[in-house]
């Protein structure tokens, strides 16, 4: 095989003139079906970057999306959550332009009003350092950044009771997320979670307040979700910090709201249930 290949040292490739011709092909691996294995998918195959035009700065950008169709939905928690066995979409929610510093939840992000536009160059383009978007995969620090920044901007523009409450939703459940990929053999575990665990409840709490105010005062659909979404949430989320009258009040509309869908009747009752045995318990305590 040595003279086969023998010229290739003007190229600086005589370390390859030894390679065998006829090397049998490495054989496919296999699953316990016998069937080829399929490959092993990362969290970086399922993303692609997507352009953007910043409607602050008006420049053009690049910023990391998940795939429509590549991620199937596994699961919600009881305040809709929602839950993805490939990636976790809530990571890449966040479209934030790296030149000034504006950013946005996805389905507001194009969405300024020109005085909503002046406070953002005020307050947050004017002392905002540019970012190089140069990695892979967003971590769950990376997004919780992007996030904070959302809720900034959403601060500043001085944006809806609806939208502020959505983005503190949403990062609660990034956190949440987090808590549940952290190295449980780690040894600061306890603490780190407890303190995840912490923040979560301050930003559910916030999103409660948001979404309260929001009912008295915005229309519907509310970020996408129709009435009986938003009660149903409001009611999970006041039975989570112990405002019973609050939850039970709502929980009651949707069982007698025509426009709720049977499956949000079914979450209704779900959460019915859960009310009538922690009413019970409080009422057991105080005796």
């Amino acid at each position: 095989m040595a003279d086969l290949l023998s010229g290739l040292e003007q190229f600086g490739l005589g370390n390859l003139k030894n390679m065998n011709l006829y090397d049998e092909p490495k054989k496919e691996e296999v699953g316990a079906d016998g069937k080829p294995a399929a490959p092993v998918m990362q969290e970086q195959d399922y993303l692609f970057e997507k352009a953007f035009a910043c409607p602050i700065c008006d420049k053009q950008f690049k910023a990391k999306t998940v795939k429509v169709g590549k991620v199937k939905l596994a699961g919600t928690d009881l305040d809709l959550r929602p839950k993805y066995d490939q990636v976790d979409l809530l990571k890449y929610d966040i479209i934030m332009c790296p030149n000034c510093g504006y950013a946005a939840l996805s389905r507001f992000f194009k969405f300024v009003t020109s005085p909503q536009a002046k406070h953002i160059k005020e307050s947050i383009t004017a002392n905002f350092k540019p970012q190089a978007e140069q990695k892979e995969i967003y971590t769950y620090e990376d997004a919780l950044e992007r996030y904070q920044l959302t809720l900034a901007n959403a601060i500043v523009k001085q944006a809806k009771p609806s939208e502020k409450a959505y983005i503190c939703l949403k990062t609660a459940w990034l956190l949440r997320g987090k808590g549940e990929h952290m190295d449980t053999a780690a040894p600061d575990y306890a603490e780190q979670k407890k303190k995840l665990d912490d923040d979560e409840n301050d930003y559910l709490h916030n999103a409660l307040e948001g979404f309260l105010a929001a009912r008295q005062t915005e229309n519907f659909p509310m970020c996408g979700m129709d009435e009986p979404t938003v009660d149903y949430l409001i009611a999970v989320l006041s039975m989570r910090f112990e405002q019973y009258d609050v939850a039970s009040r709502l929980v009651s509309g949707i069982l007698t709201n025509p426009s709720a869908n049977p499956r949000m009747k079914d979450k209704a009752r779900m959460v019915k249930e859960m009310l009538v045995k922690k009413i019970k318990v409080k009422n057991a305590a105080k005796k």
